[in-house]
């Protein structure tokens, strides 16, 4: 039961998203609209972590198996890709660099503030 329940939670958050997506006068994708909902949920207690904990193991767990039909479609229309393949690549690649760049300074960012609160607490016992 506790796992229809998380299914359900999960299910809820996606169609409510999906239902503001078309009530925006701007194109926004819901899946975004989604995840922020739920950041929500969670920073303001109305759903704790072991509400959607295992469903969310399961679907990270998973998460290749979800990208199965964009690698397909990406098959299936290389003919019109493969004129555009080196704008592709450098594409890839720029993004990738980016996105490992700013993985980086958010950690480094994150342990400043970790130590910086961890070292506040330490004075405070003393």
């Amino acid at each position: 039961m506790k796992i229809i329940k998380q299914v359900g939670i999960v299910f809820s958050i996606c169609w409510i998203s999906q239902v503001v997506e078309k009530l925006l006068p701007f194109t926004f994708p819901a899946s975004v609209i989604g995840m922020v909902l739920l950041l929500l949920c969670l920073l303001t207690g109305i759903l704790k972590i072991g509400h959607i904990q295992e469903k969310a193991d399961f679907l990270l767990s998973n998460m290749a198996f979800f990208f199965v039909p964009a690698g397909v479609s990406i098959i299936n229309y290389f003919d019109i890709l493969k004129s555009t393949v080196v704008q592709l690549v450098i594409i890839c690649t720029v993004s990738t660099v980016i996105t490992f760049g700013v993985t980086a300074w958010s950690v480094k960012c994150t342990m400043h503030l970790l130590n910086k609160k961890a070292q506040k607490k330490e004075k405070e016992h003393c």
